[in-house]
């Protein structure tokens, strides 16, 4: 073991443990989640690179995978190798121009939002009393409202922060000078906001693997 602690932090998403972008070839999210813990847990002991997770991820991430039936012992990996720690909200500084920033942008999405809703009622009006081709019990009206919510749900919430947990991931990042690690673009764009250092999940076993290879190339390399 070379010593050498980098002292590198990064902030974990949800998504990084639920993106297909991480799995090998037929394998499942349990397979996945454990294979990238495994690395977390040899960066941890052999670079000290520190992996963390507010509560709020925390909490989201463990009933995503015990709904996914995932094996007890693989949450007992994310338990004792990634780090839970809840975010300084009253210690971190936001830049006022961030919170203007996220109030013209939530007023823009308003009005698009309002926008796919007239067009959609439109679309209903047209077309009410038509049934849907091979769906019987669903009328054009209920197409339409489908489509609305699917359409609406993209144009408030894609690439936009929507949730706790996201702020939540950010300020953490932020009080730690940590990486933020997720395959969501809303964060992203706000990390980018931020000022923070960033990577898309997909992209972390290998990250976590560069520099676990660099000791032991014929192990790491070989497993990859």
């Amino acid at each position: 073991m070379v010593d050498r602690p980098l002292k590198q932090r990064f902030v974990l998403d949800t998504s990084l443990f639920l993106t297909t972008e991480i799995r090998g070839p037929d394998q499942d999210v349990e397979a996945a989640c454990r294979d990238l813990l495994e690395l977390i847990a040899a960066a941890k002991q052999i670079h000290n690179i520190s992996c963390y997770m507010p509560p709020s991820i925390k909490t989201e991430l463990t009933q995503m995978l015990e709904s996914r039936g995932v094996d007890e012992a693989v949450l007992m990996k994310l338990d004792t190798w990634v780090i839970t720690k809840a975010p300084a909200h009253h210690e971190v500084m936001v830049p006022a121009d961030h919170v203007y920033t996220f109030i013209d942008e939530m007023s823009d999405r308003v009005d698009r939002g309002l926008r796919v809703s007239e067009k959609a009622v439109r679309k209903a009006e047209e077309s009410r009393a038509e049934t849907v081709e091979e769906h019987d019990h669903m009328t054009e009206v209920d197409k339409v409202i489908s489509e609305l919510r699917d359409e609406y749900r993209e144009t408030l919430r894609q690439g936009v922060l929507d949730s706790r947990e996201d702020f939540d991931l950010l300020i953490l990042a932020k009080e730690l000078d940590a990486g933020v690690v997720t395959e969501d673009k809303g964060i992203i764009n706000w990390a980018e906001d931020f000022g923070l250092r960033y990577l898309e999940g997909r992209n972390f076993p290998a990250l976590l693997t560069e520099y676990l290879a660099a000791d032991d190339p014929d192990r790491w390399r070989d497993e990859r």
